[in-house]
């Protein structure tokens, strides 16, 4: 056994990745040990790289190579509205949507009184800062539709009650989605956020 506890140690790293369990981790472990020379040894200097360049941006908390991330360098995103994102994977699946052209806040999570996370854990105050620093006049909470997620887009919108427009992604029927598959709590917010035609 101890001739693999390299091997081993590799798999056990693998599988703590979001996505990977214990069979997937060994499977893409085998394959790069198979495909060592253009996969294996490439990823490992990438992943090494990745490791001493990344940063997050201290703006808005974004992870880049910079000290001020891309979107928040680029003045013709300064147009006064901040999406403010639970997380890096929602800003990016934001942007892979291309819809918005204007800046991002990171809040590192939700709060969550069961998890001991509270407004201090998060980047809330550097979002009121923000808003009192910049010329900002809009305020998108694209938070997702968690009691979580809620309860930190209300904190949110009383911390900057009166200083800033709010507003809120809208939540309902997906495109192409059907009414019988959908929960009710999705079919109780299309029905309440409806509109006219």
């Amino acid at each position: 056994m101890s001739a693999t506890r390299d091997i081993d140690a590799l798999i056990e790293m693998m599988a703590r990745i979001p996505g990977l369990g214990p069979r997937s981790a060994r499977r893409a472990v085998l394959h790069l040990i198979s495909k060592r020379d253009m996969q294996l040894a490439p990823l490992a200097e990438q992943m090494r790289r990745v490791a001493q360049t990344a940063r997050e941006c201290l703006n808005c908390g974004n992870i880049g190579t910079d000290e001020i991330c891309a979107i928040c360098a680029d003045a013709r995103r300064a147009n006064g509205q901040i999406c403010v994102v639970e997380d890096v994977a929602d800003l990016w699946a934001m942007e892979r949507g291309a819809a918005f052209k204007g800046r991002y806040h990171v809040l590192g999570g939700t709060l969550s009184a069961l998890d001991q996370v509270g407004p201090e854990d998060l980047r809330i105050p550097q979002l009121v800062d923000r808003v009192a620093a910049e010329e900002v006049s809009e305020v998108i909470l694209a938070l997702n539709a968690t009691v979580d997620g809620q309860t930190t887009a209300h904190y949110i919108a009383d911390q900057l009650e009166g200083r800033v427009a709010l507003t809120s992604l809208a939540q309902g029927v997906p495109i192409g989605g059907e009414l019988d598959y959908l929960d009710d709590g999705t079919i109780s917010a299309a029905l309440s956020a409806r509109k006219q035609l």
